[in-house]
């Protein structure tokens, strides 16, 4: 049997670890709330922007720009969006498992495959078992840095460096789930963006739809890539309250057990030395 004092010593470790989890529960639940209004505010302008899109799209007889372009798939490249940090259960790990078995289902069709990750946990996964193009750390989103990863993004498919642009992320349900959401960013279809419900308008341009596309095609991207971020924030400070508060839960089990376990030692010691004080009496008497 353990000693009181390891027994006590490991009382007092499982009470720092849970206040320590306390504190990260309630920091999370802070910037939960920040991050829940960020992606409520930004799915309206998301939504609005692809039934424009679907408009303009219906509108235009051939690819008539170079991001509406549908080529021969030959090539792949999988942006996938995880966060920097861990100790949120399994929000990374779910999707990196996911990211990677959509990979080996695409291995027949396209000749290569590439990954763009967004996070540090997506870019420790992949790099090991993927061509990693490039990694992008990202603690806090703001539209200029998806600005930067939209063009990057941009600029391999207009180079025909890839026929195909998917993004893989996290979106934001509830504070309790996340919904592993699978996006094609490239080409941009009409069929892939949200089909608007208001009834068909003959519209006349100024400028130009070609002038128009060149604007909104690029901004759509931004946009998509700018929300799938904000969707994945919400996402993992509601995966890291959830874990931290089961984490807390554990800690008071653990304590209640081991509180258990030192009683019951430190009974058994203090029988211990009545029966040898009873004994040693017993030995003088007699």
């Amino acid at each position: 049997m353990a000693s009181l004092k390891s027994i006590k010593k490991r009382i007092v470790s499982v009470k720092n670890t849970r206040q320590i989890t306390k504190a990260m529960k309630m920091v999370s639940a802070a910037k939960l709330r920040r991050a829940q209004d960020a992606v409520v505010a930004a799915r309206p302008y998301a939504s609005k922007l692809g039934e424009v899109l679907v408009t303009l799209s219906s509108s235009v007889k051939g690819n008539r720009h170079p991001l509406l372009q549908v080529r021969e798939p030959k090539s792949l490249l999988l942006l996938v969006i995880t966060s920097d940090r861990g100790l949120c259960g399994g929000f990374n790990t779910n999707l990196c498992k996911a990211g990677d078995r959509y990979l080996k289902e695409q291995a027949e069709q396209f000749q290569k495959i590439s990954v763009l990750t967004v996070g540090r946990k997506g870019h420790d996964y992949f790099k090991s078992r993927y061509a990693v193009a490039s990694n992008h750390s990202i603690p806090k989103p703001s539209y200029e840095e998806a600005s930067a990863v939209a063009a990057e993004v941009i600029e391999a498919f207009i180079s025909e460096e890839y026929d195909q642009v998917v993004m893989l992320f996290n979106s934001f349900k509830s504070v309790m789930s996340q919904d592993i959401t699978l996006q094609q960013l490239l080409p941009i279809e009409a069929s892939t963006t949200e089909e608007s419900d208001q009834p068909e308008t003959e519209f006349f341009y100024e400028p130009s739809i070609e002038e128009l596309l060149a604007e909104i095609l690029p901004k759509n991207v931004e946009v998509q890539i700018f929300k799938a971020m904000l969707e994945s924030l919400a996402g993992e400070h509601g995966a890291r309250m959830t874990a931290m508060d089961s984490a807390s839960k554990n800690a008071s089990e653990m304590i209640g057990k081991l509180t258990l376990q030192y009683n019951r030692a430190r009974q058994a010691a203090i029988t211990t030395e009545l029966m040898e004080i009873i004994s040693g009496s017993e030995s003088i008497k007699g």
